[in-house]
């Protein structure tokens, strides 16, 4: 290279990413970005964690770039698809103070958590033109928890809806622009503004998710449990914090939005159980699957026959529907999530299905080992089952033996009774000896 020759700028490196999502994990990310600088559709690609290092010092930095927040087990970003989410987000676009710049801007965001009596979040990402504020989680939330998550990030959301909050911007399949990369409509790189670090590792900040949602939710999780048995004794029954009652088998209760999530979850098994032979039933699995996602409510309802694809190819890769087909299903789910209601013998219900547990057994004739492979869809019969297994280890871990092992040491005890009494020892010294009562060495020679 000549000395006059230009040298190329060094690139700043892209670690903010790092902080929520892990290279050493196993899952997939997303990465939407123009076509061109100048404009273009956005294109979505999908790559295994262990590539985020490379993917994002490779990403364009002159053009709308964006990466989603969550991690799954698919390379898409859909929500049935999420393995993990590793942080709480805001995405705020200002309604005034506009003429306040980037680093002002963050104080006032930090005052505001303080008002609302938030902890501060771990970071501040200026987009360009509004600011992301996340939370990094000390552990990653799994999909089995979403509806915690998402019951915490509507609060969240709620919090800081006078400052801009997008209420559409709360769900796991979310994607933020990247660090390092332009806004076209301002000009402006995206970058973090303010980072909380902690004063002996010197890395972020990293949050307790129970400490959050307690927080959020303005009440701790036990207080939340006894208002929603109390929601669901004087609210409607489409309400949908409603506890759903677990039965005399010592199940545990659910809110609907949980319930629906491990119903979904359930016949996503089933499907996969009998992956051999669903051909003649695709249709079926579809609607009540779609059905509960709707009840979860974990995005929104008119994103949902985006995820009825998805599902459609998991339940039969290469199956295609028309959208016709399922036009009544997404109807009740728009409709539900504006709160509609039906009324039934005076009784308010949601417009979708909200079936009991036998009824779904003799839809999909769930066989009773099918059953002990789900989670919520189970008899009567295999509740019990449950409950008595859960019984015998809560018993063992307490000291208690079973009865074979029982009556193995009461034979032990006849005897060695006996023995002794053989030697010539009295029932009293027999006693002592053996550490139990006369009364019980009287029991043992007889």
């Amino acid at each position: 290279m000549s000395a006059t020759s230009p040298v190329p700028a060094q690139l700043d490196l892209i670690t903010e990413p790092q902080h929520y999502h892990d290279a050493q994990r196993w899952g997939w990310f997303s990465v939407l970005s123009r076509q061109r600088p100048d404009g273009g559709r956005l294109r979505q690609s999908s790559y295994p964690l262990s590539y985020l290092p490379d993917v994002t010092a490779a990403a364009p930095r002159d053009r709308d770039t964006y990466i989603s927040q969550g991690e799954f087990k698919r390379p898409n970003r859909r929500v049935l698809n999420l393995t993990r989410i590793g942080l709480m987000f805001l995405d705020i676009d200002p309604v005034d103070g506009h003429h306040l710049d980037p680093d002002q801007w963050a104080m006032r965001l930090l005052m505001a958590c303080k008002d609302e009596g938030i902890p501060a979040p771990s970071l501040i990402v200026f987009s360009g033109r509004g600011y992301h504020l996340k939370w990094l989680l000390q552990n990653p939330v799994p999909r089995q928890a979403l509806p915690r998550w998402n019951l915490a990030q509507r609060n969240l959301v709620e919090r800081f809806a006078h400052l801009g909050a997008d209420a559409n911007a709360k769900d796991a399949s979310r994607v933020l622009r990247l660090e390092g990369t332009v806004n076209t409509r301002t000009g402006e790189n995206c970058r973090v503004v303010w980072l909380d670090r902690d004063t002996v590792a010197g890395e972020p900040v990293r949050h307790d998710f129970d400490s959050l949602f307690d927080e959020l939710v303005d009440m701790p999780r036990e207080e939340l449990r006894e208002t929603l048995q109390k929601r669901a004794k004087d609210g409607p029954k489409g309400n949908p914090f409603q506890m759903v009652k677990g039965g005399k088998y010592g199940l545990r209760r659910f809110s609907q939005r949980t319930l629906a999530w491990d119903r979904l979850e359930d016949l996503r098994k089933l499907a996969e159980l009998r992956a051999d032979s669903i051909e003649g039933s695709r249709m079926l699995f579809l609607h009540w699957c779609l059905n509960f996602m709707a009840l979860a409510e974990p995005i929104k309802a008119n994103h949902l026959h985006y995820e009825a694809r998805t599902l459609a190819a998991e339940l039969a890769p290469g199956w295609s529907y028309h959208d016709c087909d399922l036009s009544t299903q997404f109807a009740k789910a728009k409709a539900h999530a504006r709160g509609e209601t039906i009324e039934f013998n005076g009784q308010k219900y949601s417009p979708l299905y909200t079936p009991r547990n036998q009824t779904l057994i003799d839809t999909f004739q769930i066989t009773a080992d099918e059953e002990r492979q789900l989670k919520t869809i189970i008899s009567k019969a295999e509740a019990a089952r449950r409950h008595a297994e859960r019984e015998r280890e809560r018993r063992r871990k307490a000291g208690a033996v079973d009865r074979g092992e029982y009556l193995s040491q009461a034979e032990q005890r006849r005897e060695e009774a006996k023995r002794l009494r053989a030697e010539g020892k009295t029932q009293i010294e027999i006693a002592k000896l053996m550490g139990v009562s006369e009364r019980s060495v009287r029991s043992y020679l007889k």
